[in-house]
């Protein structure tokens, strides 16, 4: 007993000495593993700011001297604290507020993971892939929203609140990256339409349920729509498609083929496309959805107009290695395989969503590219194109009196874009919600692109029977793009 209070008399002697003194007595007790750190993390946190461009910045060195060399602010007085359950609560709370901090950084300038929530890539990538987000090829944004919690895109699992802070905003600001968005690349980015959400909706396109129910009532409503909330850039949900459109390019579809400036572009080697599948009647078996690699999700009957299953007729998605597998089956019972043509009446739903130009999913276009630095002759005719960009994007106000435009209250027939922007399609071609519906994505709501599948989980299997795609693990997500 009488050792242990000796030992204890001692701790708080030491602990005592450390904290008083001049600067030069404190830093003359620093033991030398303690330089060595603050010498390794003082040379990661330079560098990291010369990454940032901001000099301003280096004033965090002398926080770090004070953590690792001089300690005037008591960082481990806890450490000293008789053992008890408030100082294990306070070693936890250190513990916790390290690894956020690192994860915090870790997932803003470096990377993060990403799940693939739907099928709108297959099968390039699978729903239930799980890869990890390369920050580092296009270059880090700056945290627009800097207060929020790092292991959140938008909210907080379990408390289903906001998991940020609104205020401060910070002005969208890009780090040096190795290289710019390429044709071809898997491109993860902020959902541009997803600026307004209406909380109760599993559509996220605000404008859209305002343009099928009317503005007052998506408003009005809150039992059915809920709350109607603003959220910054990068608070906006998370998209993954492939990139096919570069800023100043003029891109159209024709037959579900993509033409830029004139010229098509080659497709994925697992693009998909939807066909109609006929039988005489024969129900669709399981072994054969599995051997084709059709999820359950995708093994749908077509509905008449009335919404009645026609039990003869389906609709799947099948890459042309699928298409040809079924084909050379000669199965008796299969009637006929068709491709899906689009209905002419889909023009109304395809962006700019409202106005009818005649276009489709499967036939868009031509559409001029939004580049930095280029102007647009504005008319009529194509402000439906570009006024998300002028006004949503890129912070103007615009308005239409009579047959005059006016941008921030000056009459305007041209207009000069701030920032580049990106055309994005999903690899099932026409089963993805893209560009074709809600536009361009400009270079702030891009997030970076995936570098490898850390690991993917099938949702049709139980999770030891064939959940686990162990084929795909440590895969690169790409590999059309050379």
């Amino acid at each position: 007993m009488a050792t242990d209070n000796k030992d204890k008399n001692k701790d708080k002697k030491e602990e005592y000495v450390r904290q008083t003194g001049s600067l030069k007595e404190r830093l003359g007790r620093v033991k030398k593993t303690r330089w060595w750190r603050f010498g390794i993390v003082a040379l990661i946190y330079v560098l990291w700011t010369i990454w940032m461009g901001n000099p301003l910045l280096l004033l965090g060195l002398i926080l770090l001297a004070d953590i690792y060399l001089t300690q005037y602010i008591p960082w481990g007085a806890w450490k000293g604290w008789k053992p008890g359950p408030l100082r294990t609560l306070m070693s936890w709370l250190d513990a916790i507020v390290y690894a956020l901090v690192l994860v915090y950084f870790l997932f803003l300038f470096i990377g993060q993971n990403y799940q693939i929530p739907s099928s709108s890539l297959e099968k390039s990538l699978l729903t239930g892939d799980f890869l990890w987000v390369n920050k580092v090829t296009y270059g880090p944004r700056v945290p627009q929203t800097p207060l929020h919690f790092p292991l959140a895109q938008n909210t907080l699992p379990f408390f289903n609140c906001k998991s940020y802070i609104d205020k401060p905003q910070l002005p969208y600001h890009r780090l040096k990256g190795l290289r710019n968005v390429e044709r071809m690349d898997i491109v993860v980015f902020n959902f541009p339409a997803g600026d307004t959400v209406a909380l109760k909706m599993t559509n996220p396109d605000y404008y859209s349920l305002c343009l099928e129910y009317g503005r007052d009532a998506v408003h009005n409503n809150k039992e059915r729509f809920g709350d109607i909330i603003y959220r910054p850039v990068d608070r906006r949900d998370n998209y993954v498609k492939r990139c096919l459109g570069l800023p100043g390019e003029t891109l159209q579809i024709k037959d579900g083929i993509v033409y830029v400036n004139g010229k098509a572009v080659p497709q994925p080697k697992n693009v998909q496309y939807m066909y109609y599948v006929e039988t005489d009647g024969t129900q669709i078996g399981d072994d054969l959805f599995e051997e084709l690699g059709i999820s359950v999700a995708d093994r749908r009957h077509v509905l008449d107009m009335y919404g009645n299953v026609v039990p003869y007729l389906y609709v799947m998605p099948l890459t042309e290695e699928m298409l040809k597998t079924l084909q050379a089956k000669k199965l008796p019972w299969l009637r006929s395989i068709q491709r899906y043509q689009p209905d002419e009446s889909e023009s109304l739903a395809t962006y700019p969503v409202g106005a009818d130009y005649g276009w489709t999913h499967a036939n868009y276009g031509p559409i001029w590219i939004p580049k930095k630095g280029a102007k647009v002759d504005l008319s009529l005719q194509n402000l439906p194109l570009y006024e998300r960009c002028i006004r949503n994007y890129e912070g103007n106000t615009l308005e239409v009196k009579g047959d005059q435009i006016l941008i921030n209250g000056q009459p305007a027939t041209s207009y000069t874009f701030k920032m580049d922007y990106y055309w994005m399609q999903g690899d099932n071609r026409d089963n993805s919600l893209d560009s074709r519906y809600w536009g361009f994505v400009p270079e702030d709501h891009i997030v970076g692109t995936p570098s490898i599948i850390l690991i993917s989980f099938d949702k049709d299997h139980k999770l030891l029977n064939g959940g686990i795609r162990w084929n795909r693990i440590f895969k690169m997500p790409n590999p059309d793009k050379k």
